[in-house]
């Protein structure tokens, strides 16, 4: 028959998912806490827990001597032969001590020992359980507020978003549900600190893996993702399938993806931008909806000097600098924005051409005079213009094709390595 302390074990592991030998070693410890606080830290004392009978029990030993100097250490053989025959001296001899002599003090002990093994117990569980979901979306109940950060009630386990990793201008009560994104796991005396982000950039991506299939099945890729968050974002899409639009994936029929991660982020604007390993297309992307007229590329110092027309200025810069801004964190690139207006690219300056020390795009083989003014009109006034200029780019440009583009950007590279000027 199983006892009350058998079930209570039992009980106390199943609903706090503790295992049965870590409660089963606190109550050892916490009985022979108590003993040792009864009779003293020099005492050779045993606890140990009576599977079959389903009770604690405690021993004490002491070793078998013909004359007894050291009673709280020593025996007689005498009295060790009452309790075993073949006793002899120099055995140890265990003696059962009866536990229930023990007084308040030696009970509070006992109580106070396992109650710890039990948190600490609980908090290692807690750990283990979260240690592995760094990265993840949860959910959770906003609980309470401390000084300015949310407390989310996660059911076993607390945590925290912090006040620099919330949304601005988002707010919430007690007993609102909530995602948010796992940041952190740490160990701490008090037990595992989970650390969760709202704001964070990997919170948008993750939301959309959640929403669209293409991506959490990896036909898709997320390769960036730059926030403001709760004014905008942009997401950088790559396809692994030349059948599938990434861009497209992830807006979904009628908008019903991307919506469903803007209502998430309550009404957080995004941008998806497809991604392109030309530099130069990559940061044209990244402006939209701005229409980019040139581009001229530092490559030693990472930064581009994007060129568009007057009336594009404002797209390009975005509210506050806010486009230019984001797609600077997305390509990872320095964005210098300048105007040119259309009148100055459709007379040429042929002077300061000329001074610049740089070829005409006329001395290029294939451009003929009409091609030329074509160029110069959309802004390629010299050789290096169309070497620093990528083939969508002078595609873009009225009767000039992808095709013509190509070979336009072949010679004026051959005409440099001719001429042997630089870039």
């Amino acid at each position: 028959m199983i006892s009350d302390l058998s079930r209570i074990i039992d009980q106390v592991g199943k609903d706090k998912g503790i295992d049965k030998t870590i409660l089963i070693d606190a109550l050892e410890q916490a009985l022979l806490a108590a003993a040792r606080k009864r009779y003293g830290p020099k005492q050779e004392i045993e606890a140990k827990y009576n599977e079959e009978a389903g009770e604690l029990e405690l021993f004490q030993f002491k070793t078998v001597v013909k004359d007894v100097k050291n009673p709280p250490a020593e025996i007689s053989l005498k009295e060790a032969k009452e309790l075993d025959a073949d006793v002899e001296i120099g055995d140890s001899l265990g003696t059962k001590i009866d536990i229930a002599e023990f007084g308040r003090i030696a009970a509070q002990t006992a109580k106070q020992v396992i109650i710890q093994r039990v948190k600490d117990a609980e908090r290692e569980n807690i750990f283990e359980d979260f240690k592995d979901r760094k990265g993840e979306v949860i959910s959770g109940t906003v609980q309470r507020f401390e000084k300015g950060s949310i407390i989310v009630n996660l059911g076993r386990a607390e945590a925290v978003i912090p006040q620099q990793e919330l949304v601005p201008r988002e707010t919430y009560k007690p007993g609102d549900r909530i995602r948010a994104y796992v940041l952190d796991v740490r160990k701490t005396p008090k037990g595992p600190q989970i650390i969760l982000s709202r704001s964070n950039p990997n919170f948008l991506m993750k939301l959309f893996e959640l929403e669209v299939p293409e991506v959490s099945e990896g036909i898709v890729k997320i390769l960036n993702a730059a926030r403001e968050p709760g004014g905008r974002a942009k997401i950088a899409v790559y396809s692994q399938d030349s059948d599938v639009d990434p861009v497209g994936a992830c807006v979904g029929m009628k908008g019903s993806r991307v919506q469903a991660v803007v209502q998430e982020l309550r009404g957080e604007k995004i941008d998806i931008i497809p991604w392109s390993d030309d530099s130069a297309s990559f940061v044209c992307n990244a402006l939209a909806p701005a229409e980019i007229s040139k581009v001229i590329i530092h490559q030693d110092a990472k930064s581009m000097e994007v060129v568009v027309e007057d009336d594009q200025l404002s797209l390009a810069i975005g509210r506050r600098g806010q486009n230019v801004r984001l797609a600077a964190k997305l390509t990872d690139w320095k964005i210098d924005i300048r105007s040119e207006p259309k009148a100055e690219r459709v007379v040429p300056d042929l002077d300061q051409i000329a001074s610049r020390g740089m070829d005409r795009v006329d001395r290029v083989a294939g451009v003929g005079e009409k091609t030329a003014q074509l160029l110069n009109a959309a802004g390629y006034l010299t050789v290096a213009d169309i070497c620093q200029a990528t083939p969508e780019q002078l595609s873009k440009i009225e009767g000039i094709g992808l095709k013509k583009a190509e070979k336009l950007i072949n010679a004026a590279k051959a005409h440099f390595d001719q001429t042997g000027e630089k870039k």
